[in-house]
């Protein structure tokens, strides 16, 4: 299968699953190809067929936008360049959690999370290790009973029950034990940081210099500036004032594939609930793009109240909506 009948396929399940999904992000750079939201679950979805193609750079800039837009990066993938991704299975790339479509399907469409994660050495699961104490307990067996029925060491037995995740063969050596599940599903939603590297957000990357004007008026205007280095647009912005308002920020000549851009980040932003803005380099006649705001930069430097720019952003882009 073609990578874009990959996206499509991706894309329709979204759909189906009821999930608002953005325009493909059909520019360059991209570090998603996809944004979906439902309720309040926001996705930024890059789609693979070898996965082993997300690099370290895009796997950082995935991270970092998905903490300016308070959203789960995540890879739906096929394969590795060795072997097709396992069904129920969460695996990494650079921080990043990476699901095969059948996981994705099971996850969006019938609401049933993965219990299994890989890691070094192979194929883990969380384990519930109150419920483990429990029924341990209630059986009347010690640590050490417990312990040579699964031939490990009474101190590992410990560390399982005060949380230590386990191997998928301890896992189901377990089951088989109790007649009882004690795997716990992998929140993918929100990142599986309880199975990842708990790595902290990438730094952000250096300015462009050509964007440095524009972002600095911003930045003394009451926004919180956070540079991208493959995104659609060249920053979030944040307005800090009344209400916390996310604004996507693109930035050059206006040309046809500037307006292009313009275009996909009114898509992200209607999913995402931000509001999004252009500054060009030219005066143009139009005040909007499919409600992303256009601002020249003469404009801009022609204004002397911060209040007046925030301003000007708010009436001419498209407001967020919350629905």
């Amino acid at each position: 299968m073609s990578r874009t009948a990959l996206i499509e396929n991706v894309t329709a399940m979204l759909e189906d699953a009821g999930f608002l999904v953005s325009d493909r992000c059909a520019v360059r750079p991209k570090s998603f190809d996809v944004a979906a939201r439902r309720d309040e679950d926001l996705v930024l979805l890059k789609i693979l067929g070898n996965v082993d193609a997300l690099d370290a750079e895009t796997g950082a800039e995935m991270r970092r936008l998905g903490e300016y837009l308070q959203a789960t990066p995540m890879v739906i993938g096929v394969r590795t360049r060795d072997e097709e991704l396992k069904p129920g299975v969460v695996y990494f790339r650079h921080g990043v959690p990476v699901i095969n479509p059948d996981t994705g399907y099971d996850l969006f469409v019938e609401g049933m999370p993965p219990l299994i994660y890989a890691a070094p050495g192979g194929l883990y699961v969380s384990l519930d290790g109150d419920l483990l104490a429990d029924e341990r307990e209630e059986r009347g067996w010690s640590l050490g009973r417990l312990a040579t029925e699964l031939g490990v060491s009474r101190r590992t037995v410990s560390k399982y029950e005060d949380g230590m995740n386990a191997s998928i063969e301890v896992a189901i050596q377990l089951e088989e034990l109790f007649n009882e599940p004690f795997s716990s599903p992998v929140d993918v939603l929100d990142g599986a940081d309880e199975v990842r590297d708990a790595d902290p957000t990438p730094s952000a990357p250096e300015t462009d210099p050509d964007d440095e004007h524009v972002l600095h008026v911003l930045t003394n205007a009451g926004f919180t500036v956070h540079p991208t280095a493959r995104a659609p647009f060249k920053a979030v912005s944040e307005d800090e004032g009344s209400a916390v308002t996310r604004v996507l920020t693109g930035h050059s000549t206006f040309t046809p594939a500037a307006e292009k851009r313009a275009r996909i980040m009114s898509s992200i932003g209607e999913v995402a609930r931000t509001r999004s803005v252009y500054f060009t380099e030219e005066n143009e006649k139009r005040e909007s793009v499919d409600g992303t705001a256009l601002v020249s930069c003469k404009e801009l430097a022609d204004i002397s109240d911060p209040e007046d720019i925030r301003e000007l952003i708010r009436d001419r882009a498209k407001a967020p909506s919350e629905a």
